[in-house]
Parts: structure tokens; C-alpha cells; sequence
């Protein structure tokens, strides 16, 4: 295949990317946008395969067959509630290819960049090792913190932000040791020694956030890998990677300002992990008493009422409950209720997480509205049920202000007539922060696994 056709294809395919961003812009053309991505990653692939460039076929073939495999694999045996996990992985695997990516480049024995030229391709290989690594451990803690492994309460020293300050002096003073290295023994020296550097520095940025944030974690994480794709297409000379990881890297950078927006958070004190530290927050005995029901008497309040609001949560993701509730749904719009669905942003473990549940179960795409199109009328709702979700639905957040989370926009489901909270224990959310929700007037606590009790109350409805 040509160069000019390779080309061609690569524009061909850099169109199909940022269709495929538009259509991902909306539920209703998410299939759509998925189509023309999957497309498009095929025509580079072709492209790329019999492009001039390539010599060793058969380790080509090889190396792909191995990739397909395990991409199938994981396809088939990733749950939709360990799909931020699975993100933050592959996420990871960016990182690290331009890591590595970046060291091969700079010891391909075919290189002969000289002067000028020889210093930009230097300055985008030790920015691609940067940005990599940082990207690479920094996605390896946020899936500890998604999988369990690490508490998702914020790592807080005393030096913390001096230490983070020192990584990176440490690291401009290694890359322009490594710039202006005759040796080739000392330039590599210093480029990984900024390799380790940033391994810290992305493993603490990502340690120091909290747990609330993590949506925000994983747009900024998607952010960095499209920057890190950037910097290796540079290294490669490859214009395609170049496009796709400035596509990826913008909208990620995008996606964070407008997660930070719903959460009335900057975005830097985010990234600093100035959100999620714990301050001043109620204890259980301070709130009050909370009052228990049972499905039969959730079952009365749903059949009595006009309009019905489900919030959905990451509870309802672990349960796999989505699937009852939409059933649930689906009987009482039968009977002539109005149910809508209340997706608060940073719902979950990732942007849209909750979006695409209910899509799963077949939700329709009308009644599933955004916190700003539905908050100015939950006062007139008659019953709003919360299934698996905690953090997002916290009055704390606006009447405490010492609270680690004030300030957040929440959905104010406390305005409803009625407030079913579907849980399995008293437990605090993610953020670790007490809810004084559990223990207003109009709450009542359904407890138990949420799959379990939202099918408990389908059949009594």
C-alpha cells in the first residue's frame, strides 16, 4: 500500500473518530457512535498493517492474534460494574506503551535526527515517557481504588504538596540532563530516571484524590492516555496517532472541566486532592434515628402515586439490580404513572456509568433526565426512590458547610412527598461521609441487596 493511500485511510479513519466522539455525545446515538468507531479503528489497523513500514509480519500477526484474545476475553468476562476498573486498566496499558514506546525510540539504532530535529524528537520522547508513566501508575491506583484494594479515603501528609513539587523539579532537571547528553549511557540514565519520577508523582496524584472524585479521576486519566497516544504518534511520526490522541486527550480534558462544573469543584483543587478530605462531618447519633420499612408498605406508596423518580446508584450496579428496575418502571407507566429516571454526573465509578445501565435494561432514553432537568421538580414528586446511591443524593453537601463534600450539587430528593431509600446497611457512600438523608422525616430505609428488594416490590406492585 502506498503512502498517499495510507494517508487517505487515515484521514478516512481520524473522520470516523471524531464522528464517533459526536455520536457518543448522546444516548440516542451512542450505537451509532460505537459503529463509526469500531470503523474507524479498522481502516488504521488495515492501514497500518500494509503500510510500507511494516516488515515482520509474522510477529505482527502474531502480537495481534494474542491482543484480539485478550480483548475477547475481557469483553465477554467484564461486568457492567467492573466496567470503570476495566477502564482505568486499559488506561494504564496506554500509559505504558508510551513509556515504552519512548525508550525504544530513542535507541532505534535507525534514527539519524540530527541538530534541530534531533532535539524536538529528544523533547517528545522524554514528554512521552512523562506522561506515560505518570498515566500508567496513576491508572494502576485508580483501579485499586475501584477494585478494594486501596481505601478510597485521600492520602494526606504533612509535605505532601512540597514532595509533588520536588518530583517535579526533579524530573525537569533529568530531562535537560537528558537533552543535552553527549553519552548515550547518560541520556538513558536520565530519561529513566525521569521514567521513575513520574511513576511516583502519578501514583500520588491519583493516591491523594478522594473517593467522590473518582469519575473525575478517570475523565482526567482518559485525558492524560490521549495525550500520552499524542506524544507516541509524534515519536512514531504517525499523524494518525497524533489526531486520536489529540481527540482523546481534549475531550477528556473537556469531560473533567464539565464533571468538576456539576460538582462546583476546581478542577486543579481536585487534582490536588483539596476535594474529599475529611473536615468536619456528622455522626450517626448526632442525626437522629432513621425509620425502617418493607416492601409491602413501598409497594402501597408506589401504587398510590402520580409521579414516581427512581435515582439510580452504584448500588444498583453492584446488585445488577437495573434490569428489576426498569421492570419496575415499565409496570407502573402502565398503570399511568409518571416515572422518571435522575442521573446526577458523577453517578458511579465513571461518567455515565448509570447511562449506560439503563440503557442495557432497555430504559427509553426520554425518561432518563439529568440532575439540572430535574431538580427544580422534585418538590412535586410524590415519591422518589433511591436505589444504591448515597453520596449524590446528600443534603450535607448544602446545608453543611464544614462538610467534606459541601458544596456539591446534589439531586435534592428530600423536597419529594416521599423518599424510599433501597440499601444494605447503614453504611456511609464512597466519600465517607454521613448522610442526613437516612434520618429526615419522609425517609424511609428498604434494607437489603437492591436487586433482591426492587423485585420483592415488582411483584407486590
Amino acid at each position: 500500500m502506498t503512502h498517499g493511500i495510507v494517508i487517505a485511510a487515515y484521514i478516512g479513519a481520524s473522520i470516523l473518530f471524531i464522528l464517533s466522539l459526536s455520536g457518543l455525545s448522546k444516548q440516542e446515538t451512542a450505537k451509532r457512535g460505537n459503529l463509526y468507531g469500531m470503523v474507524g479503528m479498522a481502516l488504521a489497523i488495515v492501514a497500518t498493517v500494509l503500510s510500507q513500514h511494516v516488515e515482520a509480519y509474522g510477529l505482527l500477526i502474531v502480537m495481534m492474534l494474542i491482543g484480539a484474545a485478550i480483548g475477547t476475553y475481557l469483553a465477554k468476562q467484564v461486568a457492567m460494574t467492573s466496567m470503570p476498573e476495566l477502564v482505568a486498566v486499559l488506561h494504564s496499558f496506554v500509559g505504558m506503551a508510551a513509556v515504552l514506546v519512548g525508550i525504544a525510540s530513542y535507541l532505534d539504532p535507525k534514527a539519524s535526527f540530527i541538530g534541530v530535529e534531533k532535539t524536538i524528537h529528544d523533547v517528545e520522547i522524554v514528554l512521552g515517557v512523562f506522561i506515560g508513566a505518570v498515566t500508567f501508575t496513576g491508572s494502576v491506583v485508580a483501579f485499586a481504588k475501584l477494585r478494594g484494594l486501596m481505601s478510597s479515603k485521600p492520602l494526606a501528609f504533612t509535605g505532601r504538596h512540597l514532595l509533588n513539587i520536588a518530583l517535579v523539579l526533579g524530573a525537569v532537571i533529568a530531562a535537560t540532563i537528558f537533552l543535552h547528553a553527549v553519552v548515550t549511557d547518560t541520556a538513558i540514565m536520565a530519561l529513566l530516571v525521569v521514567m521513575a519520577i513520574a511513576f511516583v508523582f502519578g501514583a500520588l496524584l491519583v493516591m491523594a484524590i478522594g473517593g467522590a472524585d473518582m469519575p473525575v479521576v478517570i475523565s482526567m486519566l482518559n485525558s492524560y492516555s490521549g495525550w500520552a497516544a499524542a506524544a507516541t504518534g509524534f515519536m512514531l511520526a504517525n499523524d494518525l496517532l497524533i489526531v486520536v490522541g489529540a481527540l482523546v486527550g481534549s475531550s477528556g480534558a473537556i469531560l473533567s472541566y464539565i464533571m468538576c462544573r456539576a460538582m462546583n469543584r476546581k478542577f486543579l483543587s481536585v487534582i490536588l486532592g483539596g476535594f474529599g478530605n475529611p473536615v468536619s462531618d456528622q455522626q450517626s447519633d448526632e442525626l437522629g434515628t432513621y425509620t425502617e420499612t418493607q416492601v409491602g408498605e413501598v409497594a402501597d406508596v408506589l401504587n398510590q402515586a402520580q409521579q414516581v423518580v427512581i435515582v439510580p446508584g452504584y448500588g444498583m450496579a453492584v446488585a445488577h439490580a437495573q434490569h428489576p428496575v426498569s421492570a419496575l418502571a415499565k409496570k407502573l407507566r402502565d398503570k399511568g404513572t409518571q416515572v422518571r429516571f435522575a442521573i446526577h454526573p458523577v453517578a458511579g465509578r465513571m461518567p455515565g456509568h448509570m447511562n449506560v445501565l439503563l440503557a442495557e435494561a432497555k430504559v427509553p432514553y426520554d425518561i432518563v433526565l439529568e440532575m439540572d432537568e430535574i431538580n427544580n421538580e422534585l418538590s412535586d414528586v410524590d415519591v422518589v426512590m433511591v436505589i444504591g446511591a448515597n453520596d449524590i443524593v446528600n443534603p450535607a453537601a448544602l446545608e453543611n458547610p464544614n462538610s467534606p463534600i459541601a458544596g456539591m450539587p446534589v439531586l435534592e430528593v428530600w423536597k419529594a412527598k416521599n423518599v424510599v431509600i433501597s440499601k444494605r446497611s447503614m453504611a456511609s457512600g464512597y466519600a465517607g461521609v454521613e448522610n442526613p438523608l437516612f434520618y429526615k422525616e419522609n425517609t424511609r430505609m428498604l434494607f437489603g441487596d437492591a436487586k433482591t428488594s426492587v423485585e420483592a416490590v415488582l411483584q407486590e406492585t
